[in-house]
């Protein structure tokens, strides 16, 4: 059941209260969110098309970029991200590589997307262990809408 089912179900008053509960949590915390392309203008339009929240009941978006699979591994050593989108058509590794290299060898717990060349690679995206993916060229929303849907699932 999604955010909207159950605030459908709620009385109004419950409502009120988990709005402003979520309120008070997304004024102090950020979510890191790592974009890895080797395409400049790719993780700009990953960017432009979330913003700063990728939801009205969630937190602000700390935005960190990365040009090439050997600097998103470092970044995700040396801090936390509560959600990975990367690049499936960057050469060398690509995003389903990358994602699984990461998921395999540093930490299971983040979630990745990738964004893939062809929708019919959808299913190896799954394979690879992508909680999530969309093909190019990007919808904003329906990036905006996988994206709010694991950040919210990864903040309960």
């Amino acid at each position: 059941m999604g955010l909207v089912e159950e605030l459908t179900m709620m009385h109004p008053m419950e409502v009120e209260m988990a709005e402003d509960l979520a309120q008070a949590q997304s004024a102090t915390r950020t979510v890191g969110v790592l974009v890895c392309s080797d395409d400049s203008a790719t993780r700009h339009e990953v960017l432009t098309a979330i913003g700063r929240k990728a939801g009205p009941y969630l937190p602000e978006i700390s935005w960190q970029e990365a040009a090439t699979p050997e600097m998103a591994r470092a970044y995700v050593e040396q801090d936390d991200f509560d959600l990975l989108i990367l690049d499936g058509e960057s050469p060398k590794l690509g995003g389903m590589g990358l994602g699984k290299m990461i998921h395999d060898e540093i930490d299971p717990d983040i979630p990745f997307i990738v964004i893939l060349g062809r929708p019919q690679d959808e299913w190896l995206a799954r394979w690879s262990g992508a909680a999530g993916s969309v093909s190019f060229p990007i919808d904003p929303r329906e990036l905006a809408d996988v994206v709010s849907t694991i950040l919210t699932d990864r903040l309960r």
